[in-house]
Order: C-alpha cells, then sequence, then structure tokens
C-alpha cells in the first residue's frame, strides 16, 4: 500500500464544494469515484482544506491510499482520465510516508481573492471574480487588512456554523494588492475558519467603499460577533492557492500554474 500525496486543481463551480455531499456533486467524490477504478474499491481520499461550494482551488493537496503498483506520472494521467468532463485534475502525485496527511501535516495554507473594480461585468473572468462597480480605496483596504494580521479571536468573522473548537487564529499575511483593474486580496495562516477569508473580504470592501473608516475593523474583532463585521463575500472570487509542508512536496515550481507566475506579487513572502 501506497500513500500518494496529490497537486490538485478544480473549477468549483458546479460543486457543493469539497466535501462529499448526500445529494449534490462534489469536488471529493469525484476523485473518490476515480481512484477506486484504480483501487479496485472504495478509496478515501483526505483534503488539506475543505472547499466551500463555488470555492476555486490551484494548489489544493489530497492525500490516497493505493495498492496498485504505478508512477505517479500514471497514476495522474489515469485519475484525470477517469475524471472527464468534470473540471478537475491532479497536476502531480508523489509517494509520501504512509502516516503523512494532506490536513494534519500541513503548517500553512494560502488564498486569493480576485475583485474586479471597474463599470462593466466580468466576461472572460466570469465565475472567478467578485464584480465591484463602485471605484475602492485600495489603501484605506490595506490599512484596515493589516489591522487583522496577527492573532485574534476571529469570532466576528467566521460562519455561524463554524464547528472549529477554537475562534483563535494566527493570520500571518492580508495583503490588499491593485493590479490594474483587479484588486487581488491574498491571506495566508497555518489555518482558517469557516468563511473566515470571505468574510474578512466583504468586510475590506465596506472600508475601500468609504462606508466604513479602517479602524472600525479592530471595533468588529473586540465585538466577537458575526454581527459586527462585513457581508460575506460570494465564492465566485475565492481560490485556495497553495498548501505549505515541512519539506516542499512538488519539486522546484516547474509545477506553478499560469497565473502563479503571471502575479508574482500574490505569491511573494
Amino acid at each position: 500500500m501506497t500513500r500518494w500525496a496529490l497537486l490538485v486543481e478544480y473549477d468549483g463551480a458546479g460543486f457543493a464544494g469539497w466535501q462529499r455531499q448526500a445529494q449534490e456533486i462534489s469536488v471529493q467524490q469525484v476523485m473518490e469515484a476515480a481512484a477506486a477504478r484504480l483501487g479496485g474499491g472504495p478509496v478515501g481520499c483526505t483534503a488539506a482544506g475543505r472547499t466551500d461550494a463555488g470555492v476555486h482551488a490551484i494548489g489544493q493537496v489530497v492525500h490516497l491510499d493505493l495498492a496498485r503498483d504505478i508512477d505517479g506520472d500514471k497514476l495522474a494521467a489515469a485519475l484525470n482520465f477517469h475524471m472527464k468532463p468534470h473540471r478537475v485534475v491532479v497536476r502531480d502525485a508523489v509517494p509520501v510516508p504512509a502516516a503523512w496527511s494532506a490536513r494534519f501535516s500541513a503548517v500553512g495554507r494560502s488564498y486569493r481573492y480576485v475583485i474586479l473594480n471597474r463599470a462593466a461585468p466580468a466576461s472572460l473572468d466570469a465565475g472567478r471574480v467578485w464584480h465591484v462597480r463602485p471605484r475602492l480605496d485600495v489603501g484605506a483596504m490595506r490599512d484596515a487588512a493589516a489591522l487583522l494580521v496577527g492573532r485574534h479571536d476571529f469570532t466576528s468573522f467566521r460562519a455561524a456554523s463554524c464547528q472549529a473548537k477554537s475562534p483563535l487564529r494566527t493570520l500571518d499575511r492580508l495583503d490588499v494588492i491593485a493590479e490594474g483593474e483587479h484588486i487581488l486580496i491574498a491571506a495566508e495562516a497555518r489555518s482558517f475558519l469557516h468563511h473566515q477569508v470571505r468574510n474578512m473580504v466583504g468586510t475590506l470592501k465596506l472600508v475601500g467603499e468609504g462606508k466604513w473608516p479602517a479602524a472600525r475593523i479592530s471595533t468588529a474583532l473586540a465585538a466577537r460577533a458575526r454581527a459586527a463585521a462585513g457581508p460575506t463575500a460570494p465564492a465566485d472570487g475565492l481560490t485556495f492557492m497553495a498548501v505549505t509542508y515541512p519539506d516542499p512536496l512538488f519539486g522546484d515550481g516547474s509545477k506553478r500554474c499560469f497565473f502563479e507566475k503571471q502575479h508574482p506579487k500574490t505569491f511573494s513572502t
């Protein structure tokens, strides 16, 4: 039996999220069905992060166990074949120790949120951005984002249905970057609460519109109540970008996708 780590990319549109659902199709369901074709029976897949319905992924990491003797390239190709026509692909596959976990071995996760800030709606980017018409003040949003960085009680920024035992999280990075008509918001932490990134983005939009002063972010944090923060941003603009492990899994970066190469500021440390 070999445990494999998979670098996975998917378009979240049309999926009920990562986690298997009783009535709706999920990314986990598609991957496990494909893996079962190779393993000759049920194969469980564990992801580094459970993305919500409509949320995309470029650097999701998944592990599964297979008894079949196969190399990484052939495994990725076989899974991709069996996952058609669903918009899920395995970008890379490497063997890992049996005790390794995509979820519990991770030491960091990063997300990117994209706002299209112009009068005209999205065409090519439709389904992958949040279209906001009024001109946003990126400087004010950046000042507000800085107040969220660090270790805080993020009760005001998590979903009411969040099942995490503690609302305490350490946010390592929350950058607001203007690139032409796009505003990129890059978030990094060891782990996130349910809807934390989308709730932070929804609140930063209020600051960008001038409806909130940046300092009100601190008031929202201190309130420890979901109603004290802004609305939840749509899922469309959110992408799960990468997972960090103590030892790099997928080589020298040659597997980086087009977006990562075209927008290096989003990924700079």
